[in-house]
């Protein structure tokens, strides 16, 4: 058997020791502590114990009372997720590759060019031939007005809901907070109002709808519905909405990176309901870690709303868009690690870490021109390794 063999089957006793590092030292301790009390007898103790005074006697028993209650009073409340439900369309807004690029082709605004990019990213989207659009964009030209903007915007937030009250059999009266998120289209009255005007919710709902908050809003959206029910009276409920209308946003010109969104977007929403009280939960809510990038102008710009050379509106995807998602994603799985990996798992970490770190430091220290080596392919190669 070799060394790696014999590593494979020592690492589940690894992981079953640094995992319960605390049991192992306590009980030990409380072992030694029963049997040194079963020595001295119950006569001997009781002895002990009247010869202390009174006073330390009451910190002794109200200092853990006390830290106890603290501590169950001061911790975060679980927050779980009840259920959820996803907007189902009807099969008549189903839009085909081939029903999509006719109606691209006879549209003048769209040259052959655009026309040439939008079937070779379709190709390689991976979408399906069975995903929708909104009514508006079956017309030629596609309507991009208020009103068919707010007409896809109720289907597919009223649709959500209407279900997930059917699944969970919960009455519109019972919801404390509502938070919904759309990131391209903040009407007058809000989403929030319009839920609360269709589904006749009571007048101290706390509502919040999000808007520009791009891809993450659904998740900031989630923490924001925890936040706001670990504050509130145990047992309330959440609803979260989370949706994008894309009518308002049709491109309508020829520039690249603004017909992206056009063959990558599609109509969806889902509605959740989130509630302190884990009776019927299907889960529970462990963490949420948020990665902030806005800062640098690269992360800032990789997802524009804009005007083209024409003043056609759209949104400009950047080149760059995949990198800076990467490297947000890396550096969220970087500060999330902590929080979720096991103790045995974290420790690996911290040895690997080390060891990579001291053979770069050796190389350093023994060669003074090794900072320049690393610009060569040779050495860049190597690093990578």
């Amino acid at each position: 058997m070799g060394p790696t063999a014999q590593l494979k089957r020592l690492k589940p006793l690894y992981q079953l020791v640094v995992n319960n590092i605390l049991a192992i030292v306590a009980v030990p301790l409380a072992a030694a502590v029963v049997l040194k009390a079963a020595e001295l007898g119950p006569g001997e103790i009781l002895v002990r114990l009247r010869a202390l005074r009174p006073a330390h006697m009451f910190l002794a028993a109200f200092l853990p009372a006390a830290a106890a209650v603290l501590y169950l009073r001061l911790r975060p409340r679980s927050v779980y997720l009840v259920d959820y439900a996803c907007f189902r369309t009807n099969p008549n807004c189903r839009v085909p590759f081939a029903t999509f690029l006719e109606h691209s082709r006879v549209w003048p605004g769209f040259d052959e060019r655009s026309v040439r990019f939008m079937t070779r990213l379709l190709e390689r989207s991976g979408l399906g031939e069975e995903t929708c659009l909104p009514y508006a964009q079956h017309y030629i030209p596609p309507s991009r007005d208020l009103e068919s903007s707010r007409a896809e915007a109720e289907l597919v937030i009223f649709s959500a809901i209407d279900d997930l009250l059917a699944k969970t059999k919960m009455s519109p009266q019972d919801i404390d907070i509502l938070v919904v998120n759309c990131s391209l289209f903040a009407p007058t009255p809000s989403f929030t109002d319009m839920i609360m005007h269709r589904y006749k919710l009571r007048e101290d709902v706390r509502n919040v709808h999000l808007a520009g908050m791009g891809c993450s809003a659904g998740l900031i959206s989630v923490e924001l519905a925890r936040n706001l029910l670990q504050v509130a009276p145990r047992g309330a409920h959440a609803l979260v909405v989370s949706t994008e209308t894309i009518t308002p946003n049709y491109y309508m010109g020829q520039e690249r990176a603004m017909l992206l969104p056009n063959c990558l977007f599609r109509m969806g929403g889902a509605a959740a309901l989130l509630s302190t009280n884990g009776a019927n939960a299907r889960f529970r809510l462990a963490r949420v870690v948020r990665t902030l990038r806005g800062a640098t102008d690269s992360a800032y710009h990789c997802v524009y709303q804009e005007e083209d050379e024409r003043g056609n509106v759209g949104i400009n995807l950047s080149k760059d868009l995949m990198n800076i998602a990467g490297d947000a994603l890396k550096a969220n799985i970087t500060a999330m690690g902590p929080l979720v990996l096991p103790a045995s798992e974290q420790l690996l970490f911290a040895l690997s870490f080390m060891a990579r770190k001291q053979p770069l430091q050796r190389r350093h220290a023994g060669d003074p021109g090794s900072a320049i080596s690393f610009s060569s392919p040779t050495s860049a190669v190597a690093a990578a390794d």
